[in-house]
């Protein structure tokens, strides 16, 4: 029980002061927006790490995140939750998460390893605050059967995807660019 008080604490200190001060642009959202895009067409899911009631740290994958809008200087998401386990039992212990979005296009590092430079994110970490498991609206079901439409004929599409019902939201709290040496250095004013 000491463990899991000791990394609540810092972590809730964490996000109410260094983080929960600061305010995302709309360009850092709109960049993150497209980094997001990339990362799902490339690996098919993001990386939400959490932390257990031990203080022990766990990556679950996740492909159905969905950014929303910016609003009071906080971006906006959800998820649909349907074959996590240790994720919502974590998130009883503490409710921050780390979401790691990384475009694996090959092309688009092959492009950069070439110039020797990115001329975009090729990674961001989204610091996010979790809320409770909630029904999914009709907008957000059908939101998220737009992304998988091109497999409904598949019977992997039937198995996973088509009774997707329930929701957590996220507030995004602080956008975090990966740095990969001199090759991040491409612009003073984006996703910092």
């Amino acid at each position: 029980m000491g463990a899991y008080w000791f990394y609540y604490t810092v972590l809730k200190y964490l996000a109410m002061t260094r983080l929960g001060q600061r305010m995302i642009t709309q360009q850092q959202w709109q960049e993150t927006k497209q980094l997001c895009k990339a990362t799902l067409r490339s690996s098919l899911h993001f990386s939400v790490a959490s932390v257990d009631g031990h203080g022990l740290p766990h990556v679950t994958p996740i492909g159905s995140l969905i950014l929303g809008q910016l609003a009071g200087g906080q971006g906006h998401a959800y998820y649909f939750e349907k074959f996590t386990k240790d994720l919502p039992s974590n998130l009883q212990y503490c409710n921050t998460v780390s979401i790691l979005a990384v475009n694996s296009s090959k092309w688009f590092w092959l492009k950069s390893l070439v110039k020797g430079q990115f001329y975009c994110p090729p990674a961001v970490r989204l610091i996010a605050e979790v809320g409770p498991l909630r029904k999914a609206t009709e907008v957000e079901r059908m939101r998220w059967q737009n992304r998988v439409k091109w497999l409904s004929f598949s019977k992997g599409h039937k198995l996973l995807w088509r009774s997707m019902s329930h929701v957590r939201d996220l507030t995004i709290i602080d956008i975090k660019p990966v740095n990969i040496g001199k090759m991040t250095q491409y612009k003073k004013d984006t996703v910092s």
